[in-house]
């Protein structure tokens, strides 16, 4: 992780850690980048842009057009949509780059900027680490200014978009009809997206979070508060449900009975379903070090394989690619098919578990039964350094002898967040109770030690 990006872009408050003259030397450099890339070709650079709903991003787009078309690169604008969206735009209609302006699942008053390479993936290293040299010192970076016929200009692509809703609709192997499905989009990107892809499918879908006011993203509905989407299900008596984030790029899901699918259950079964249809690549998953040991212990019961790497989308996508590994994903609800998509794509998630439902007619409580879950807490603690706190010798030595204490039986790891300032906590057990035991006494070591906020 750099000084502003994290595993997923350049995230923080709103005009305060993330200001508009980011966005505005971001713009600037990546403009000049590709158009210096196109000197020899003589075509004009073409970045697209995509925003969620809250109200600093139109903004951060304000900005960052404005940076963009200074630098001689014209700047195309999917207007709100979802991250996948703007990955798969920017791969399918040959842009230099796609940007996203979004903090994802986190609250309204945050909001981030992802940059995504021409083949639809994160962006390089390199070139991000060459974008926070500018930012530490804009003028010294010698951006130079486009004048008369090389400025840039600023282009309406809702088309775009468009086509995304369609490549969707077009991944749909079953009509949905006679199905009742409950959407929640989180007052995020999936409210004017979501219900149109279910619906062209013949679904009967039944819509909570689609009312965005530029303030209420993720507030109380989305992925980061599934009781809402549980309720939905229950009171109506729908089949299934999924709930989006903010950005639309993670998944989760409540089955017919109003269980919580998480993103290890979704793994775990589109891992036998692909299997089954000779498309998982070497029978193998990947997922990362945060996802749940029930998880390990189910795949290897169906003679399937897990791979692990580092917490993010972007390490995950990274290993697929290096292997050619079909599946892979996080707890959280990030789920990549790699055959359709370059990143977690939240509705094509959506879309998947229902090929699997309707293929083996079940159910998705049926299809989740054989995973047994382990009692786990998770904690987001606040703290005044992450670094520094995840490395105090007091601390370290509490999550060792939580570790030591569960032994083969359960796990303890506290991680630095790639996105917040927080650190994150999860420790596995036999029992919630055991989890709550060591949890506390980790918390505790930090409250003593005086990193907690």
């Amino acid at each position: 992780m750099g000084k502003y990006f994290g595993t997923d872009g350049f995230r923080g408050q709103a005009n305060v850690t993330l200001k508009p003259e980011h966005a505005f030397f971001i713009g600037r450099y990546l403009g000049q980048f590709y158009a210096a890339e196109h000197e020899a070709d003589g075509k004009r650079a073409r970045i697209v842009i995509g925003k969620d709903t809250r109200r600093s991003s139109y903004m951060l787009e304000a900005a960052l057009v404005s940076g963009i078309v200074t630098s001689g690169a014209d700047a195309y604008l999917l207007h709100v949509t979802t991250t996948p969206s703007v990955a798969y735009v920017t791969r399918v209609d040959g842009f230099d780059c796609g940007i996203m302006i979004s903090a994802s699942h986190n609250v309204a008053s945050d909001n981030g900027i992802k940059l995504i390479g021409r083949s639809g993936e994160k962006m390089e290293d390199d070139v991000l680490q060459r974008i926070e040299a500018v930012l530490d010192d804009p003028e010294g970076a010698r951006l130079a200014r486009a004048t008369g016929d090389a400025i840039g200009r600023s282009v309406d692509y809702v088309a775009g978009r468009n086509r995304y809703i369609g490549y969707l609709i077009s991944l749909g192997q079953y009509s949905f009809r006679n199905l009742r499905i409950g959407l929640d989009c989180a007052n995020g990107s999936a409210w004017s997206i979501a219900k149109a892809v279910f619906d062209a499918l013949g679904a009967t879908t039944y819509v909570i979070g689609a009312e965005p006011n530029g303030l209420n993203i993720n507030r109380g509905v989305g992925s980061t508060h599934i009781e809402a989407l549980q309720s939905l299900v229950m009171q109506q008596g729908l089949d299934i449900g999924f709930a989006f984030d903010g950005d639309a790029d993670r998944c989760l899901c409540v089955d017919d009975r109003g269980q919580v699918v998480t993103g290890d259950h979704i793994l775990y079964v589109c891992a036998n379903y692909l299997k089954a249809q000779g498309e998982l690549t070497e029978d193998t998953v990947v997922a990362t070090v945060m996802s749940n040991f029930g998880l390990f212990h189910a795949l290897r019961e169906c003679g399937i394989s897990c791979a692990k790497t580092a917490v993010g989308d972007r390490y995950v996508y990274e290993y697929m690619a290096a292997h050619g590994l079909a599946l892979g994903g996080e707890q959280s609800g990030h789920v990549i098919f790699s055959k359709h998509a370059t990143t977690g794509d939240g509705i094509l998630t959506g879309l998947k578990l229902m090929e699997v439902m309707l293929a083996s007619k079940k159910p998705m409580s049926e299809l989740t039964a054989p995973f047994r879950f382990y009692p786990q807490v998770l904690r987001n603690l606040r703290v005044r350094d992450k670094q520094s706190a995840a490395t105090d010798p007091v601390v370290v030595a509490a999550v060792e002898c939580a570790c030591g204490a569960l032994g083969e039986q359960g796990r303890a790891l506290l991680r630095p967040s790639g996105t917040e300032p927080v650190l994150r906590l999860m420790v596995e057990a036999p029992s919630d109770e055991l989890c709550c035991i060591h949890a506390d006494a980790i918390e505790e070591a930090l409250r003593r030690q005086g990193h907690l906020l």
